[in-house]
């Protein structure tokens, strides 16, 4: 049977701070031939056409190019591969469009690639490019991995280089002199004269070149105009120079996945999206798999709206006592720009405060940390110039003894190690241990299997006084900021901790929770959806003109989200989902009795909605009659097709996705007063999140 394999590439938009005339002077010379680029052999002109006045122009190539396979080709008794190009160059808007696909193999690969290029939205003298391209092999005489494996190499190679090349052309164009071409103008009525006129240009080599006073260089146009980086052609696109400059140097297929993952959760997640640096995070996490990034990320989003933590660093203030004997503390930055957090373990007494405050506050505390650190980044960032996207951990074990290795007090971290891999991946940046004791390997044995492996590759231990000298801390951490506790200058105000005294401890016991609440009182519910038993929730009205909000996230599964009005008051009949004892299980409640009838006993006031995995949907309904509205999820599958027995591929799909028949969703729903609807649901995120960019307005 055939192999059928799909790769996708969607570039960053690259900015040239040229004027597109010029910028297309450089492309055309591209053209027959280049030699700046290898692997492009020539191409021949197969069809040309113009509009009457001259300000479209269409141009179709035939493109050689020598592609670095000969052995592959060879068996496949082919000596080059060729390209149908097709260019569209709009001189009244400024835009060319480069539309191409191979001709060679082209029953067995397909290769599709859109190049645009058009002028900077914010700065008219300045030029935008975007590239995508897609690559179908649908078989390849058994070599269709090795075919894939070259033509992505190759193509992300050409990525680079054809940049390049066009900035190689845009300096011949200037040392030539050439440093203004005059736009399009419409020809000029008959028997009028105008030697300015670009009627009948037929591409950039026919336009009128000049030099001189009238000239706008690199230089001359950056001085009137802000940074590129500070500049974002479309608040929905990203920049290149923006990425290299607050997320730091990505390969052409990285960048391609953070661009693919931030166009899903944009179209997903109507808007909330976490910040760029937050989603790279979770795809370097997943070594840029975006399927599992994303299956990663949505879970973490989730888990953050249920829980509030968008708003933990305003509303969370840390109890007197763990201001005392919480013995972690920032503490400046390391060599790299990173923030530098200072964690004394071995003076911290974990059982006292496990038992003073439980593991809850402890969670909330390590959160909050975490959510002030990715600000810290940030903040360096601006402040060196540079992409600071993670931090560096000083743990000072002096002190730590078996009292630390308490087991509800192991248990306890191993929780917090969990919850912190799962939501704040790749924020670590390096770990540096001191002065580990005999003991610590046991905790090691105990905690290091709950660290992600890239995590624990970042671990630096030092035993005994082993951090002085060259190859310890100074090696990380300047002279002048090690802490005075570990032989340095530098005053530290970290709490030296000691015991928490036994009066504090609270009387009842919290070593055996089976899971860490974090907040109660949090406004979302979470439910399961089961095959034949749907989630449902019943709201009554009394009178009319009234709103009924909703907000939900679809944790796991495809469900079918409906809304329905019924005069009489249905019968609960409670389900306890069939789940591990976790807060993501949730209840499963059925209020439409199997003896009503749609249309008699009940009717639909809103069309069902499908509702995908990872998605997060928000709604309303104006009621227009007083009763019982009742809000149903219920698991999606495949239904009947019109005129044809087969099913849908999606629901094909959709019902192999949902694994032993359980949906999750959490949700969230209040009723308003019609005058008061506007802009009142609690519900949804506040523009002040410090993790998610949010729209002004909801």
């Amino acid at each position: 049977c055939a192999v059928k394999m799909v790769q996708k590439y969607q570039s960053p938009v690259r900015v040239y701070k040229y004027p597109f005339e010029l910028v297309m002077a450089a492309y055309e010379k591209r053209f027959p031939t280049c030699p700046e680029i290898p692997v492009f052999l020539g191409s021949e002109v197969l069809h040309e056409s113009k509009s009457d006045d001259g300000a479209i122009h269409v141009i179709e190539r035939s493109c050689k190019l020598n592609v670095d396979a000969p052995r592959l080709l060879k068996k496949a008794r082919v000596e080059y591969v060729f390209f149908i190009q097709k260019n569209t160059v709009n001189w009244k808007e400024r835009t060319l469009r480069i539309e191409a696909h191979n001709e060679t193999f082209a029953n067995r690969v397909v290769v599709l690639e859109t190049c645009s290029y058009s002028v900077h939205p914010e700065n008219e003298e300045w030029t935008c490019f975007e590239q995508s391209a897609s690559l179908d092999i649908k078989s390849f005489f058994g070599f269709e991995s090795t075919v894939e494996k070259i033509a992505m190499k190759q193509y992300t190679s050409n990525i680079k280089r054809g940049k390049e090349v066009i900035e190689h052309y845009l300096k011949e164009l200037i040392s030539q002199g050439i440093t203004f071409i005059p736009r399009w103008t419409p020809p000029p009525a008959c028997g009028q004269k105008d030697e300015r006129t670009l009627a009948g240009a037929q591409d950039a080599s026919d336009l009128p070149l000049e030099s001189g006073a009238r000239g706008t260089t690199q230089e001359q146009t950056s001085s009137n105009c802000p940074p590129a980086e500070a500049v974002s052609p479309d608040a929905d696109k990203l920049d290149a120079d923006y990425i290299e400059r607050y997320l730091g140097q990505l390969t052409p297929m990285q960048e391609s996945c953070l661009i693919r993952l931030r166009q899903w959760l944009q179209e997903t997640h109507k808007g909330k999206i976490p910040k760029d640096e937050h989603i790279l995070r979770f795809l370097r996490a997943r070594d840029f798999n975006i399927d599992k990034a994303r299956e990663m990320l949505c879970q973490s989003l989730s888990w953050r709206k249920q829980y509030q933590v968008d708003y933990i660093l305003q509303s969370w203030r840390p109890p007197a006592l763990l201001d005392e004997y919480y013995t972690g503390g920032w503490h400046y930055q390391d060599r790299d720009g990173r923030p530098l957090y200072i964690l004394r373990l071995g003076q911290m007494d974990t059982k006292g405060l496990v038992k003073a405050l439980g593991e809850e506050s402890l969670l909330r505390h390590v959160l909050s940390i975490n959510e002030e650190g990715q600000k810290r980044c940030e903040e360096n960032t601006n402040v060196f110039g540079r992409p600071i996207t993670s931090w560096t951990c000083l743990v000072d074990l002096e002190g730590l003894n078996m009292r630390h290795l308490w087991r509800p007090g192991v248990k306890a971290l191993l929780r917090i190690i969990e919850v912190v891999e799962d939501n704040y991946p790749e924020t670590l940046g390096r770990l540096l241990i001191v002065r580990a004791p005999r003991v610590f390997p046991v905790l090691w044995t105990l905690v290091s299997p709950f660290i992600n492996e890239n995590t624990r590759q970042k671990f630096l231990i030092y035993s005994g006084n082993n951090y002085q000298g060259p190859g310890g801390l100074v090696d990380y951490v300047d002279k002048d900021v090690i802490p005075d506790f570990l032989g340095g200058d530098c005053m530290c105000t970290v709490p030296e901790g000691g015991l928490v005294p036994k009066s504090l401890y609270q009387t009842e016991e919290l070593e055996n929770s089976d899971h860490i609440r974090l907040w109660t009182e949090t406004i979302y519910h979470s439910a399961s959806v089961l095959k034949g038993a749907p989630h449902e929730i019943v709201v009554e009205i009394l009178e009319g003109e009234s709103v009924i909000t909703w907000d939900f996230d679809i944790l796991k599964g495809d469900v079918v989200f409906s809304l329905f009005h019924s005069k009489r008051a249905p019968e609960t009949s409670h389900k306890e989902a069939t789940l591990p004892s976790t807060s993501a299980g949730g209840d499963n409640m059925q209020l439409i009795s199997k003896t009503w009838v749609l249309g008699v006993d009940y009717s639909r006031v809103e069309s069902p909605l499908v509702c995908r995995e990872g998605e997060s949907i928000q709604g309303s309904h104006v009621t227009r009659w007083p009763g019982f509205y009742i809000l149903q999820w219920k698991m999606h599958g495949p239904g009947p097709c019109s005129g044809t027995s087969l099913p849908r591929v999606d629901d094909v799909l959709a019902s192999l996705q949902v694994s032993s028949h359980k949906c999750k969703l959490i949700y969230y729903y209040e009723v308003l007063a019609s005058k008061d609807f506007r802009g009142s649901m609690s519900s949804l995120e506040s523009c002040n999140s410090g993790f998610s960019q949010l729209s002004g307005a909801t």
